[in-house]
């Protein structure tokens, strides 16, 4: 198959039409398009999110903190609806001035801080509760590596593989071929160094685990871009399906994983809200 050549204007300029499934809320300008307050609830942490695997990154540290002890992780889960454009209102944007989830507004202290950014958040929290981050040197920047990796890996598997293979609104070979390849070689940098590793970073559970986790999981699992996990076999990735089963085991994994969804705990403001759900 040949995929029809396009030639490209001299000057681009922005097509709303031809953004397809997120062409309301995907536009070349940043900055806030309608005013409106966050809320603020009662615990020192404030996370404006959504339970997609960036934001899944967040509610499984924070889960993770309180199941250690840190009293201090109590957290706020205000739902953000990226399709409706909460993330573009002025209260968000304030926040985070790139308008993506997830955001973080820590109030412990005598002035907010904000943290955006998933992987920036994750560093942040280590260093504030130390923990989930080594402290030997060499193994703080293997837990530091990995975590970057995973940060400049997953827009070829979110952007890249799953919007040409299941959300663009034609089917393209060469971009699929592209982004399936370079997600494939993704899996397969995990999938051998899980061979030799209990963890991404070592024998310990480190925020570079829990960065990793949200986006393989789902792909592994089959959950995301239709049958994606079919087409690009990964029942071949053995090692990755181990750590998968392994970390997904957790109670504090299983119960972020539900924060900031439909189907979930849309909003968490206290730990009974997961009893609630249950109940239902």
């Amino acid at each position: 198959m040949t995929d029809a050549t396009w030639t490209p204007p001299k000057v681009w300029s922005w097509d709303k039409a031809s953004g397809g499934r997120f062409a309301n809320v995907n536009r070349p300008v940043s900055g806030a398009t309608h005013d409106k307050v966050l809320p603020v609830g009662n615990h020192p942490l404030q996370l404006h999110s959504l339970g997609t695997p960036n934001g899944q990154k967040v509610t499984i540290m924070l889960e993770e903190l309180l199941a250690a002890g840190h009293a201090g992780a109590e957290y706020d889960a205000w739902y953000i609806d990226i399709l409706a454009g909460d993330q573009f209102s002025s209260g968000y944007v304030a926040i985070n001035p790139n308008s993506k989830i997830p955001a973080l507004v820590d109030r412990s202290g005598a002035e907010p801080v904000r943290v955006f950014e998933s992987g920036a958040i994750l560093l942040y929290l280590a260093e504030k509760f130390d923990a989930f981050l080594p402290r030997p040197a060499a193994e703080r920047a293997e837990a530091y590596s990995w975590l970057m990796w995973q940060m400049g890996t997953a827009p070829f598997i979110g952007g890249g593989f799953g919007h040409f293979y299941a959300y663009a609104p034609e089917k393209w070979e060469y971009p699929i071929n592209r982004y399936a390849m370079e997600t494939k070689r993704i899996f397969d940098v995990a999938d051998k160094r899980l061979a030799e590793s209990r963890f991404l970073a070592g024998d310990s559970f480190t925020i570079a685990d829990m960065a990793a986790f949200p986006w393989l999981r789902v792909l592994h699992a089959g959950e995301v871009y239709n049958d994606a996990a079919t087409f690009l076999a990964m029942h071949e990735y053995t090692h990755v399906g181990r750590w998968v089963a392994e970390i997904s085991s957790r109670p504090a994994v299983q119960r972020g994983l539900l924060v900031n969804r439909e189907e979930g705990l849309k909003e968490r403001h206290n730990a009974s809200d997961f009893e609630l759900l249950a109940a239902d």
